[in-house]
């Protein structure tokens, strides 16, 4: 029998390229509706959406989510997770799942995927999801995240640069990837046991996770471990730009 777990979907309304982005409209409904009914197609046992807007608060009662104002200073999405975690008197060794409020389109099939990794490696405190890098153009964009792991499916580290760097191949071109080398984007889909949150919250920010931007180097510069995976099937990006929600507006039939 699989662990219980809750999913909380982060909510923010201030966005730089999008502002209000939870509440635009998709289909005729506001997008973190979206999100929200596909985490509750999950094995979830509670989905909870996080924000710190009374506006999106409003929208999430009515649709009939389970919503909670938490404050609006967290420096990041793990940060108001702990808050909810703290909230909702979660135990030390429950599991959550943080579903971005900005991934209409996330199969609830990845969401049960990374709860389950997580409570069958007990050594991990967070459990995520990479897929395969098939071209060299997205080895070098410092906008995929690159994962690399040990042969228990550990993470060593993530990189906005190429790793691992490949020198001899690499002398040669750069154009197409080497022969044997397993590249890997990381998928921005987390795990956590609610303990690691609030530990992840005393610790503050490091150097090296704030020299990348990546918040899960803070963990990896603590000792923590991270499960990583690859994916059961693609995600389908997710909402960032205008761009990007006029093209999930046209696959969702708006």
């Amino acid at each position: 029998m699989s662990q219980a777990f809750t999913v909380v979907i982060p909510a923010r309304y201030a966005s730089t390229r999008l502002p209000g982005k939870p509440l635009q409209d998709i289909a005729g409904k506001p997008m973190v509706q979206h999100v929200w009914e596909q985490a509750c197609k999950s094995q979830a046992q509670r989905v909870v959406v996080a924000t710190d807007d009374a506006r999106i608060v409003a929208a999430c009662q009515g649709f009939g989510a389970e919503v909670l104002l938490t404050r609006e200073d967290h420096n990041s999405g793990t940060d108001r997770l702990a808050e909810v975690a703290g909230q909702l008197g979660l135990a030390g060794d429950a599991i959550v799942v943080n579903v971005q409020g900005d991934e209409p389109l996330i199969p609830p099939a990845l969401i049960d995927q990374v709860a389950a990794n997580l409570a069958a490696h007990p050594e991990a405190a967070i459990a995520t999801l990479a897929e395969p890098i098939a071209e060299a153009a997205a080895l070098f964009n410092p906008n995929v995240v690159k994962v690399v792991t040990d042969r228990n499916g550990l993470a060593l580290t993530f990189s906005r640069a190429p790793l691992p760097w490949a020198r001899d191949a690499f002398a040669v071109s750069r154009e197409q990837l080497p022969a044997g080398v397993p590249y890997r984007r990381h998928i921005g889909i987390y795990a956590y046991r609610a303990q690691f949150l609030h530990n992840f919250v005393a610790w503050g920010p490091c150097w090296l996770e704030d020299g990348e931007c990546l918040e899960q180097l803070r963990a990896l510069w603590h000792g923590v471990r991270i499960h990583v995976a690859d994916a059961l099937q693609a995600p389908p990006a997710g909402v960032d730009t205008a761009e990007d929600l006029e093209r999930v507006r046209r696959l969702l039939g708006a």
